[in-house]
């Protein structure tokens, strides 16, 4: 199956199902590696009980391997809100159940401020989306080089989001909100959070449905535009999941004469 079509907003359009753009980070152990927020690095260790080595390589029988990360520091992951709430039934698996979505990419460079972060404006994104409303909105911040894939991020103050992006996405009705850095907010910001807040609108009219999915990278032969977008995530009731969002170019599909 080379090509197939969904349809949304009254518009059908046509994908091909195996041509899937990954903009997901791979984790591996060793350096280098990504990490923020001061995550230990990826590990993978192997098992060892009695005679048994869970290592094919040190003459085991099979690979069997112990993953230690953290969602929120190691690389491509999706959070609901949860992540700012104490309701233990917030988890991503009970908050994702859809994972076919409409989505926007578009880039946008950081504007330094005169405290000297840099910062995604609103007004950049406005002008980006050009009144389009998907389901989903994929942010690309330039520069955009391959490091990203390896950056280690902690103690750096990244650029983050003008929290009233949030706000903006939250009243637009945009579900998932996909990003190449870090967080949406400040690194060390007191602990306010205010574009995840904006965006879930949380705690007075909490989006439950709704995601933020961080440390994506989508390299710059993926052009913006509207793609499908799936977006994977492990079943664990935790507020956050180790992510894979694979997209598909769209492209309007009109009637055969």
């Amino acid at each position: 199956m080379t090509s197939a079509t969904i349809t949304y907003r009254d518009q059908a359009y046509s994908f091909n199902p195996l041509e899937p753009l990954d903009i997901s980070m791979p984790l591996h152990a060793g350096q280098p590696q990504p990490e923020c927020f001061w995550a230990e690095p990826v590990a993978f260790d192997v098992i060892r009980v009695g005679d048994f080595v869970g290592s094919v390589a040190e003459g085991g029988s099979t690979n069997y391997k112990r993953v230690h990360l953290t969602p929120h520091g190691n690389g491509t992951h999706t959070e609901c809100y949860g992540h700012i709430s104490a309701d233990e039934n917030a988890t991503i698996h009970n908050c994702l159940k859809r994972f076919l979505f409409v989505a926007q990419l578009i880039t946008v460079q950081p504007q330094q401020q005169e405290n000297g972060d840099d910062v995604v404006m609103l007004e950049d994104v406005k002008t980006k989306l050009q009144g389009i409303r998907p389901e989903a909105v994929i942010l690309r911040t330039l520069p955009n080089t391959d490091d990203k894939l390896t950056r280690h991020y902690s103690g750096t103050n990244p650029p983050y989001l003008e929290h009233t992006i949030g706000e903006y996405l939250a009243q637009q009705g945009i579900a998932h909100l996909l990003l190449d850095l870090p967080s949406v907010d400040r690194e060390l910001d007191e602990g306010k959070l205010l574009c995840h807040h904006a965006f879930w609108q949380y705690p007075h009219s909490t989006r439950c449905g709704t995601t933020i999915t961080e440390l994506i990278y989508a390299p710059d032969h993926i052009k913006d535009g509207l793609y499908l977008l799936n977006l994977q995530i492990a079943s664990l009731q935790l507020d956050a999941s180790p992510s894979k969002p694979v997209l598909y170019a769209l492209s309007p599909d009109f009637p055969k004469l």
